[in-house]
């Protein structure tokens, strides 16, 4: 049973305000770090913040090295990394604070430092799972589209297809950010929940045609059949109602958006699950989008500018988080140069 210690929360609460109006964290930002301040307090059995020793730091990446993630597997480099990461950075926050100065010196948050192997394997590039353009395309073909439901769901894949849009992002859109006439959409973040709150302009990218003419279908459906206006969501909840049974039922779309990503993910996988392909979710159509670039783009320019149409502001994130070169191919690339 979780142990509340008064002084703990209390400089918790103290560093997130800190974190919010300093550093300009969002809560989603802020929760991480709680979390991984959490597991700390669990591996000491809740001690208070003023009882700190380096011996808890060093037992700490012990209790990380044997703890189990949600299915049942150990935690991954990246995982254990970054909790660290976040654990130091408070420590060395709190080694300035009032009743911490005499107990806490910076250095010691250097105790929560991982050691050089696991650090190197947890900043080692993967080359990130991702559906084929040709597997992604059968899956897309074979979604059903006769209900209106069928048919937002497979007008969410194709647009995710379009644009390589973030999930979050996707799920608050509202029809008045889609220019069908510019063939765009504008992901502003005063109304659209972008990752950093950042206002991204995406032109529809250069895939298979039918994509756009299922997208394009879907947008005339809501508009001239449902009657839907500028402000109601691209992709509706379902409008629940009593059933003649007594039970509450579907019947039909309601104006409002999802209030989760989980419903956009469950039928991205199910769209993929449905034609015996890995359960892909909609975060892999960015990977897939940026391997469709590494083989489309000729030149320097049209890849930077391919990947700023997803959103990346260089091409460091581009090259670096979409776009790692396996060992295998690296060797290849080297041998064929060297005969060249």
């Amino acid at each position: 049973m979780r142990k509340v210690i008064e002084e703990n929360e209390r400089m918790k609460r103290k560093y997130v305000f800190y974190l919010e109006e300093a550093d300009g964290l969002d809560e989603k930002s802020t929760d991480k770090v709680l979390v991984a301040i959490l597991k700390f307090e669990q591996s000491t059995g809740f001690k208070p913040f003023k009882r700190f020793h380096i011996e808890q730091a060093a037992k700490f990446k012990t209790y990380l090295s044997q703890a189990k993630n949600r299915r049942g597997q150990p935690l991954s480099h990246s995982t254990v990394e970054a909790t660290l990461t976040l654990v130091r950075k408070f420590f060395h926050w709190l080694a300035g604070q009032e009743g911490y100065k005499k107990v806490l010196t910076y250095a010691d948050s250097r105790y929560f430092n991982n050691n050089r192997k696991s650090a190197r394997i947890a900043h080692t590039a993967n080359d990130k799972e991702a559906p084929s353009p040709e597997a992604a395309f059968h899956a897309f073909q074979a979604m059903p589209s006769a209900t209106e439901f069928e048919k937002r769901d497979q007008a969410l894949f194709a647009f995710f297809m379009l644009t390589g849009a973030r999930v979050g992002a996707v799920a608050s859109l509202r029809l008045k950010h889609i220019d069908l006439f510019q063939g765009k959409v504008f992901q502003d973040p005063r109304e659209v929940n972008t990752k950093a709150a950042k206002a991204i302009d995406t032109v529809f990218m250069p895939v298979d045609p039918a994509y756009l003419e299922c997208f394009t279908a879907w947008i005339d459906y809501l508009r001239k059949e449902k009657f839907f206006g500028d402000n109601d969501a691209l992709f509706p909840k379902a409008q629940m109602g009593l059933a003649e049974t007594g039970g509450f039922q579907k019947i039909g779309l309601s104006r409002d958006p999802f209030a989760t990503t989980t419903p956009l993910n469950k039928i991205i996988r199910n769209a993929f699950a449905m034609v015996q392909l890995p359960q892909y979710t909609p975060h892999a159509f960015r990977t897939t989008l940026i391997k469709m670039a590494n083989d489309l783009c000729d030149t320097v320019e049209e890849f930077k500018a391919w990947g700023m149409n997803i959103g990346h502001e260089n091409m460091a994130v581009t090259m670096g988080s979409y776009l790692p070169i396996p060992k295998q191919r690296k060797e290849e690339l080297i041998k064929r140069l060297k005969s060249g």
